[in-house]
């Protein structure tokens, strides 16, 4: 937020700090986990809908912020999903399971989907890949022991069972995942390989030094050694007291 009192050289000098997403679905679940404690977790008159619903909204959350490394196959614009959304929802969801008797399905799809997430969606595209996603995580199906999340079983619905037996269970996920369990091809990765390596090249050619074409031209590490030579010339030679005369090093009160 711009503000005339406060002075710009504290931001200039100041240390900048951002919060980035963990990389990887295991990363990103280990994180939502740890800052869940006990009160949070128990806190729900449905302990068993709401824990099961949590890992899946919790799943779904890395999910959507993972598919941002497959670029165009992943989603047409690249959206920045925060932690906001996730917790405006763990909060929606714990305020439709203690006021229904029934679990209000297409009211969580639809706060969910198209308000806390999809608000921040504009590609059409985009918004229905978002709600079919979310639908394979917010569905009756959900609730049972095992559902899976992929095809190949390596993510699955874990059981009932208190917060650490969760974090138990992320943490024997693999540490990097296939394309299959956000619905791409194993094909995608070779997309996202070709990404990150355009990337890292483009960052190690944006901090090489460039080289001068024209003939007989400095490079600019060749004018900054000219130029450092040239003030070391300027400096005058240290003082040494046994050089100088006595009233020259003589302190005054």
């Amino acid at each position: 937020m711009p503000a005339n009192f406060f002075p710009v050289s504290v931001l200039q000098n100041g240390v900048k700090l951002t919060t980035e997403p963990p990389r990887g679905l295991k990363a990103n679940l280990k994180r939502s986990y740890a800052e869940f404690d006990d009160h949070f977790f128990d806190d729900c008159k449905k302990p068993d809908v709401w824990r099961k619903l949590v890992f899946g909204l919790s799943f779904f959350h890395a999910s959507v912020q993972e598919r941002r490394k497959f670029g165009p196959l992943g989603w047409n614009i690249l959206y920045e999903f925060n932690d906001s959304d996730i917790q405006t929802s763990w909060q929606m969801l714990k305020l439709f399971l203690d006021e229904q008797e029934e679990i209000p399905w297409e009211a969580l799809v639809f706060i969910t989907g198209h308000i806390n997430y999809g608000g921040r969606v504009t590609d059409d595209w985009d918004r229905r890949c978002l709600l079919t996603t979310l639908q394979k995580y917010y569905c009756i199906d959900a609730l049972e022991d095992g559902y899976l999340f992929s095809d190949s079983g390596s993510y699955f619905a874990p059981p009932f069972g208190n917060i650490e037996s969760y974090r138990t269970y992320i943490d024997t996920l693999p540490l990097h995942e296939n394309p299959e369990v956000f619905g791409l091809h194993d094909n995608a990765n070779i997309c996202y390989q070709q990404q990150e390596t355009d990337n890292m090249m483009n960052t190690v050619l944006s901090i090489q030094p460039r080289v001068s074409l024209g003939q007989g031209g400095m490079t600019p590490d060749e004018i900054v050694k000219t130029r450092a030579k040239d003030i070391l010339e300027q400096i005058p030679d240290n003082l040494e007291r046994v050089e100088g005369k006595k009233e020259l090093f003589k302190t005054t009160n």
